[in-house]
């Protein structure tokens, strides 16, 4: 696909997520590249720095690793009584390895159990509910990963049929009927990107823009799922929401 648009000698790239980037920056040195990225652009060998990105790539960073012992944090708190957890990951994503040691930690450090779970297909989604249940998992963390935000729909439907309570990315995931979510302004990033699109379209180089983190963060609670699984949102969590799904 990437060499697809360099042979039309298009103005500009855009790419979502680490893999589309690194493809994209593979194909070409000289067209502009703004990319979205899960996984640390440095260490990824997408940029030299964050100030300095240096070549013809520049975007932002989403910080998946760095957020998922929070999302860990923030289940817990809803759950206070589970001592077994299990984590959803893609093996396929470069951060899947960091992530799961990251959430271990974190559970570890609570003196729960944590299970991590791998699907990068739509039958190893089923596949992985089921194990779910045989390890006795009372709650979920799915991993921020471009394949589980478009199974949203998927993910959202097997938690309620398996009345297992799961916190997500996206608000779009609580929205769909999900418990909790907790990560960045998606849309704020994607705004980003377009204004930087802008800029090099009128002639900024890449260059020249320094890579950004995100600095707004959406934590929702959907309170008609936690009435559906019998939980009781706590105080604390319902006064940091940014949204509450009544």
């Amino acid at each position: 696909m990437v060499a697809d648009l360099v042979g039309r000698n298009v103005d500009l790239i855009v790419a979502g997520g680490p893999l589309p980037a690194l493809a994209a920056k593979n194909a070409t040195s000289t067209i502009p590249i703004v990319f979205t990225s899960g996984e640390d652009p440095v260490s990824a060998g997408l940029v030299a720095s964050f100030p300095r990105p240096g070549g013809n790539l520049t975007g932002f960073g989403i910080l998946t690793r760095e957020l998922a012992p929070k999302r860990f944090e923030l289940l817990s708190e809803l759950v206070p009584r589970v001592g077994v957890f299990a984590l959803l990951l893609n093996p396929n994503y470069p951060t899947t390895a960091a992530v799961a040691r990251d959430a271990q930690e974190a559970a570890h450090s609570k003196g729960v159990q944590l299970h991590i779970l791998k699907a990068s297909t739509e039958s190893e989604i089923e596949a992985a509910f089921t194990t779910l249940l045989q390890l006795h998992a009372g709650a979920l963390i799915v991993d921020a990963d471009p394949f589980f935000v478009s199974r949203r729909e998927q993910l959202v439907a097997l938690t309620a049929h398996y009345a297992v309570p799961a916190i997500y990315e996206t608000p779009e995931s609580a929205a769909a009927g999900g418990l909790i979510s907790y990560g960045p302004s998606i849309t704020t990033v994607y705004r980003q990107e377009g204004i930087y699109a802008g800029k090099i379209l009128n002639g900024a180089k890449p260059a020249d823009l320094p890579v950004q983190q995100p600095t707004t963060f959406e934590l929702v609670v959907n309170l008609k799922t936690a009435k559906a699984l019998g939980l009781t949102v706590p105080p604390s969590i319902l006064a940091r929401a940014d949204e509450v799904i009544e």
